[in-house]
């Protein structure tokens, strides 16, 4: 039996990156897949499809993750299409770095909502129905920068450090109800946004990692499988870096 067999899976921000590889990886273990986007375009489309040929049911929302109304009503639209939702990963994120001195407080504002409150308002959303159901799986998206901080990206660094303080407040406040809720905190993984950075940046960051080499969305995907299964049942209020070892 496949691991999330008969389970769905809710993921925001997944039509690229980590987000596409974590739906790719839930639906090959068996899981329905409902994914959002800002919108639901080409690409968005053809993720759907290559989800849908795992032979299981796959559908990407048009969202603003960061809008506490669209949220519920996204969340009710997905409910009445599939049914349930068991595991909710909140992925969606951005970046606007820039140094404290010189950061904007529109910088700092896109960040946190799209970071942060959108994580709150999914949460929101579906822990009426997770108590319901008696049980399911939270995972926040963070970031080895929610643990150490980094110059020139104290927006997101402050905002990945609050995915783990909600995932933690979650884990003790639903715990009883069968909810668990932990945190990834990936490192310098070869995705589109880090794709932009110089060669010279990459080697540097690379050569801080005691694997000499940065990660895949395949290795994040690989922990939150774990994290979504029956395999971390006994698993709860906890940030797992995956980083190489980057951060010892």
């Amino acid at each position: 039996m496949k691991l999330l067999e008969g389970k769905t899976a809710l993921i925001t921000g997944a039509a690229r990156g980590i987000g596409k590889a974590i739906a790719l990886k839930y639906a090959e273990q068996g899981a329905n897949v409902a994914f959002t986007d800002l919108a639901i375009d080409d690409n968005a489309k053809a993720t759907e499809a290559e989800l849908a040929k795992f032979g299981v049911k796959a559908k990407g929302y048009a969202s603003n993750a960061a809008n506490f109304e669209d949220t519920h009503k996204v969340v009710d639209e997905i409910l009445k299409d599939f049914g349930r939702i068991d595991i909710l990963i909140n992925n969606a994120g951005i970046t606007r770095d820039g140094l404290m001195m010189r950061m904007t407080e529109q910088q700092w504002d896109m960040v946190m909502s799209v970071n942060l409150k959108s994580a709150f308002n999914f949460v929101h959303a579906l822990c009426p129905i997770m108590m319901k159901q008696r049980g399911g799986s939270i995972i926040n998206m963070s970031s080895v920068v929610g643990l150490s901080g980094n110059a020139g990206q104290a927006n997101y660094s402050a905002s990945k450090a609050g995915m783990i303080g909600l995932a933690k407040s979650i884990a003790k406040e639903m715990g009883s109800r069968g909810i668990r809720a932990n945190c990834i905190c990936p490192g310098f993984i070869i995705t589109e946004m880090t794709g932009v950075l110089a060669d010279d940046v990459k080697k540097r960051w690379e050569e801080q990692i005691p694997l000499r080499r940065g990660g895949t969305p395949d290795d994040v995907a690989n922990v939150a499988l774990f994290l979504g299964s029956d395999l971390s049942s006994y698993v709860t209020g906890q940030a797992i870096p995956v980083c190489g070892g980057m951060n010892m």
